[in-house]
């Protein structure tokens, strides 16, 4: 699914790296010293002996961009593969929000009606707060946020884009 923004079509690039101190820096400072945008980054352990992290990052760019970055990441010595996840089929995406809302009478209402709409669950609540925990795409996860700001939205923390791709192989 290619998704296209003012900066060029929208990629998710999938990285596994050697799970050592120092390659997340190298990863970014990659993108900082070329000028690319940064829009979602995710780290996380993938191997049960801890050795290897996979990286997700959401990017933009035309598709000469993308390919350069792309080319770039092979080039670095603790990058063992790389994936356009865009470009590699479907796939599926998911971003998960902590959404804090206060308010009383009706706001606090209408935020318990929103949030069952979106399918947001409720993980604690004051008499003057809730924070809520919604799973979703990006978009949803906006979606929901532009709504909370009408019913008292506090502060949000949202963790970043992770994917994988559709099917029984891995790639």
């Amino acid at each position: 699914m290619k998704i296209k923004t003012e900066a060029g079509e929208r990629h998710v690039l999938a990285i596994t790296v050697d799970n050592e101190a120092g390659v997340l820096a190298k990863i970014t400072g990659l993108f900082t010293a070329r000028g690319y945008n940064i829009e979602s980054l995710t780290v996380a352990d993938i191997s049960s002996d801890h050795a290897l992290s996979r990286i997700t990052i959401v990017t933009s760019g035309s598709p000469a961009i993308i390919d350069q970055i792309i080319a770039q990441l092979d080039r670095l010595v603790p990058v063992h593969k790389v994936i356009d996840l865009a470009d590699g089929g479907a796939h599926v995406e998911r971003e998960i929000a902590l959404v804090k809302v206060a308010g009383s009478g009706e706001k606090r209402i209408e935020a318990l009606r929103m949030a069952d709409v979106f399918r947001a669950k409720v993980v604690d609540t004051t008499l003057t707060s809730f924070i809520f925990e919604i799973t979703g795409t990006s978009d949803k996860v906006d979606r929901f946020v532009a709504l909370m700001r009408e019913c008292g939205l506090v502060e949000v923390g949202r963790t970043g884009v992770v994917a994988i791709a559709r099917g029984a192989e891995a790639v």
